[in-house]
Parts: C-alpha cells; structure tokens; sequence
C-alpha cells in the first residue's frame, strides 16, 4: 500500500561506515550509581499525539529520569594509550512516572506503577553527540507510555578519549543489545528502583545516523540481529557492512524509516535502499526539505511530526493499538512530510 501526499524520487547517495569488530550480545550487566547529571532538561510541549484508546491508561504521562552505569565486562575498549578497559555505556533512562505531565524531567521520580509494566526502547545516538541533544524526541515517547533507555557509546561520543571515532561503529549493535538485557535484568530484579517497570515481550530500538546504522544492524543484519526487538525506528541511517551477513531475513520486525530529503550527511538514497529491501509490515516518512539533525532536536513543526507519527507507529506495533489511520493522521502538514505505508 502507497500512500503519501506527493510522489517523491529517489536519489542516490553514499555513507561511510565504521567496521570495528563486533561481538555476540553479552549476558553480565554491573549497574551502579552514576554521577549526578545536569540540571533537569527543559523539553518543550510537542504537537498533540493521537488519543488514547478508550479504556486505556490516562496520557500523557510524567516523566521520570535514572541515569545508570552499565558495565559490560565480557568485552573491553581499546584506549588510544593502548589500555583496555570495560565497555561502560553510561544510560539515561526515561520512563512515565507519577505526578502531572511536565516539560521537565524529574531526577528518580517514582514510576506510575498502576500501568506498568511498559514497553522498552533502547536509542542510539548520531557521531560526536550525546542523547541530550534528543531529549524532547525521548521524553515524548515516554510521557506516551515507554521506558526510553539512551546510552552514551564512549567510544562516538565527544568525550572519547582522543575525540570520538566511527570506528567503533561496529560494536555498538552489541552495546544496543547489551542495554537490553541490563534493563530486563534491572525490572526483573525484587526490590529494585526499576522492578516490574519493562515488558520483555515489547522491545523496540531506535537510532539517529550512525546510532540509527547501529539500529538497523541489531534489528535486522544476520551477524547482529536480536530477535527480541519488535519494532524498529531508523532515522537518517544506513546499513552497515564489512560483517558477511545479510539483511532482512524472514521474521524480522515492523519497521519505520524517516529521512530528511535535504540530508547531505546520510542522504536519502541510502534510506530509499534499505526502505527497498525490507520486508513488510514498513513504512517511509519523508521529511521534505530537511537536513540531518534539525527534524530530531529542534522545536520545529517536522519534529512534532516525527514525535507524532514515530508514537503511532509504536503503538500499533508494541501496545497493539491504533492502525493506519492514526499513523496517517499524524502527518498533517502534506507540505512537511509525506508518509509511504507497505504493509
């Protein structure tokens, strides 16, 4: 089924990719507490999201945040001194929490434990940034009803020692599915701060550039591919290779692709590609006139439309709820974005 506001061309395009070495999803998490983070981050009021179903729990939520050390000691990073540490991912959490909806995150808030437990999204992040760049995009899915967990990849992110590498791209789909299992593993722990917050059996992962390369990797290359995603949310990526195995085989999960069609980081024509090859139930939104970064960060009307149509897209595909309909309804501005559905 194609369904857009105006037909668009493809173009063709090109990205290089890191090839690090990978590894197999790793088993053992260590999280501790973090060092305090900055100052609660301000999130504006996004575009109305569809309404819930009737009969469903009240949205929005508030928004709690936890900030989580997850220490991998079943793989390590090389350091430019030559040193080889653990890989540590140092996690923001996000998750609908008790109290009025604010535009403020609220530091260890307690859970709004009445509707839980609530799917999961794990989020990677671009080249050379932080999550906190994201935060409006992230808060908006968890006052929509998700736990929303954001890694820092050490090795991309403008802390890294010796500035941050691409070359360590290759790992991060094995961090991605690390991050799972240490948010599964800490709802499941008894008397924990997060007990009974995650459902196991709703796992979605998103990404941005390189983070949404990472993304597509875990949810559908064969070398990478963690079949307890559900859903996949790729923004402005591309597909990773150097690793021998292949994408999107049989059974992989639903997936939704947006790309700026002004990007001239990952241009469009690698989403149009890996958009070509993948299995149904999928859906392209195009944001037409946009760069790489402004339509995930900036209080502009695209990002609202990413806000909008990414929360329906979830809904439908994690809470079983919602269809096509609300999807479409979620690209009001025909001029802004356009919307293709394959199903």
């Amino acid at each position: 089924m194609l369904l857009a506001a105006s037909a668009l061309a493809s173009a063709p395009g090109a990205h290089g990719a890191g090839t690090a070495g990978g590894a197999p999803a790793p088993t053992g998490t260590s999280p501790a507490p973090a060092p305090a983070p900055p100052p609660p981050v301000a999130s504006p009021a996004p575009l109305p999201a569809p309404a819930p179903v009737p009969g469903g729990p009240t949205e929005p939520f508030a928004v709690g945040l936890r900030v989580l050390r997850l220490i991998d000691h079943s793989r390590r990073i090389r350091l430019p001194d030559g040193s080889h540490v653990p890989r540590t991912l140092l996690t923001y959490v996000r998750y609908p929490a008790l109290g009025p909806p604010s535009r403020v995150d609220v530091r260890d808030a307690p859970a709004a434990v009445s509707s839980r437990p609530f799917p999961l999204i794990v989020f990677a992040h671009g080249f050379a940034v932080t999550p906190a760049i994201y935060a409006r995009l992230l808060a908006s899915w968890a006052r929509a009803g998700y736990v929303v967990a954001a890694p820092v990849f050490g090795m991309e992110s403008p802390g890294a020692p010796g500035g941050p590498t691409e070359s360590d791209l290759g790992n991060e789909p094995a961090d991605i599915s690390f991050v799972i299992s240490s948010l599964l593993a800490a709802s499941a722990s008894p008397g924990g701060a997060l007990q009974g917050l995650v459902d196991p059996r709703r796992v979605a992962v998103a990404g941005h550039s390189d983070g949404g390369i990472a993304a597509l990797a875990v949810a559908y290359d064969t070398s990478f591919r963690d079949p307890r995603i559900g859903a996949a949310l790729v923004m402005s990526g591309a597909q990773l290779s150097g690793f021998g195995g292949s994408y999107f085989p049989r059974g992989g999960p639903p997936l939704l692709a947006t790309q700026g069609t002004a990007d001239t980081v990952n241009p469009r024509g690698e989403t149009e590609a890996f958009f070509a090859r993948a299995r149904r139930p999928k859906f392209l939104l195009r944001l037409l006139g946009a760069e790489h970064l402004p339509p995930y960060t900036r209080p502009q009307p695209q990002l609202g439309i990413v806000e909008r149509v990414s929360a329906a897209f979830l809904d439908r595909y994690l809470k079983e709820r919602g269809g096509l309909g609300e999807m479409l309804a979620a690209v009001r501005f025909p001029r802004l974005a356009t919307l293709i559905a394959r199903e």
